[in-house]
């Protein structure tokens, strides 16, 4: 165990040769990797704060007594535990409450035309017999790769769909913000996706949402994937007021004074729980009923749809079709290297050790061979997106990097634990 000290409200693991190494985030002092897949116990549960500051503390993936993540865990149980036609029955009787009479829309399915949203409208449509609503909350800069697939889904799978794009000079900004403050420039994407979909289904009157995969999949508490339905207080805040939010890490109140119009935040707001019920909206998630595995996701919208994945490999991982659709999300992936040791080809590999398509060995070498491979492909446009210079960019990164799991070797930043 690392001994850990705190001063003047900052922790700090004790190195018997480098000293004190601070500890941002709250992160566990001692880094340890799962003995069954590749993820670290460095890895934050997957939550969406409205007030997050650079020293927010956040919970992290929980290990078990022998050292198996709870993601891995969790996997086992689909494996071997749980009755999938069980599971089937209860999908076709929920759909079956909530299935219209009239050739109306009878369940929302929010997603962007990537692999996991062409396989579960598709599905719920032919296998389920249901007529969803698709709704988009527009990437900030579309690859062509995307846009392709988006066009397939709706034209070769047969959906209406509602694409909202945010105030394009507003949603730079906040993005701008979040990466200075946060080092989280998909933040106000994420505001965005999470809330637009309840609220479009409580506008449209289309009482049914249905997710993919709960984030229980990834290393949330097992117990929220214990219920198909997702908690109305999923989308809330402790405050519906503007006033006690924070955007960006910037309290609403002085995003003025950084450039940002207070009438474009409206679609950020976290939904209304109350509202919510009044439209009697329930959200469910559609990997609990079907045995959700996005290699299979992939072949399945490929074969039906003619979804194509990126004709080069994805940088900073082996793969070629997970979250292809926007500029930015390289960026995502890498800024989470930067803060929690952990990147695209972790989570990659990680997420396909769990569904038995490679081996962890496998996974090893993957990760210690494209992890922290750096994005070069879209940086000069993310950099425009931006308004930073390259300089700008990784001087405001290096801040972000906790001492006790980085050091400089050479003059370049180089990981003090890596999986093995």
């Amino acid at each position: 165990m690392v001994e850990v000290k705190e001063t003047d409200g900052k922790r700090f693991a004790v190195d018997p040769q480098e000293g004190q190494l601070e500890i941002k985030y709250g992160l566990p002092a001692d880094v340890l990797f799962c003995k069954s897949c590749v993820i670290s116990n460095q890895r934050p549960s997957s939550s969406v704060e409205f007030k997050h500051t650079k020293d927010s503390r956040k919970s992290t993936i929980h290990f078990d007594e022998n050292g198996i993540c709870d993601a891995c865990n969790y996997s086992k149980r689909k494996f071997t535990e749980v009755d999938w036609e069980e599971r089937d029955a209860k999908l076709r009787e929920l759909c079956d409450r909530f299935r219209s009479r009239n050739d109306s829309y009878d369940c929302l399915v929010p997603g962007s035309g990537g692999k996991d949203s062409v396989y579960a409208a598709l599905r719920l449509k032919r296998d389920y017999g249901m007529h969803p609503l698709t709704v988009t909350w527009a990437p900030h800069l579309y690859t062509d790769v995307g846009w392709y697939n988006m066009q397939a889904w709706l034209h070769k799978g047969g959906f209406d769909n509602y694409l909202f794009t945010p105030d394009g000079e507003a949603h730079r900004k906040l993005t701008r913000l979040a990466f200075e403050n946060l080092l989280h420039p998909f933040q106000p994407f994420i505001f965005g996706q999470k809330n637009y979909a309840p609220k479009m289904a409580a506008k449209m009157g289309v009482p049914l949402v249905f997710y993919g995969e709960n984030e229980a999949e990834y290393g949330n508490t097992v117990s929220e994937n214990e219920s198909a339905q997702r908690k109305l207080e999923y989308f809330a805040q402790d405050s519906q007021n503007a006033e006690d939010l924070y955007f960006g890490g910037v309290p609403f109140s002085e995003l003025p004074d950084k450039g940002v119009d207070l009438r474009s935040i409206d679609p950020y707001m976290p939904a209304d729980p109350d509202s919510l019920r009044a439209a009697e909206v329930e959200v469910h998630y559609l990997g609990y009923y079907l045995q959700w595995t996005p290699q299979e996701n992939y072949y399945y919208s490929a074969e039906n749809i003619g979804f194509k994945a990126n004709e080069h490999r994805t940088e900073g991982t082996y793969s070629k079709y997970n979250s292809i659709d926007d500029k930015t999300d390289p960026y995502h992936y890498w800024t989470t290297l930067v803060k929690f040791g952990i990147g695209r080809a972790t989570y990659d590999a990680a997420q396909e050790i769990r569904n038995q398509h490679i081996d962890r060995e496998e996974g090893v070498a993957l990760v210690r061979r494209y992890d922290q491979e750096f994005p070069r492909r879209y940086f000069p446009e993310f950099l425009e997106y931006l308004d930073l210079s390259e300089e700008q960019f990784f001087a405001i990164a290096d801040e972000f990097r906790s001492p006790h799991l980085w050091t400089k070797s050479n003059g370049e930043w180089v990981l003090r634990h890596q999986v093995s």
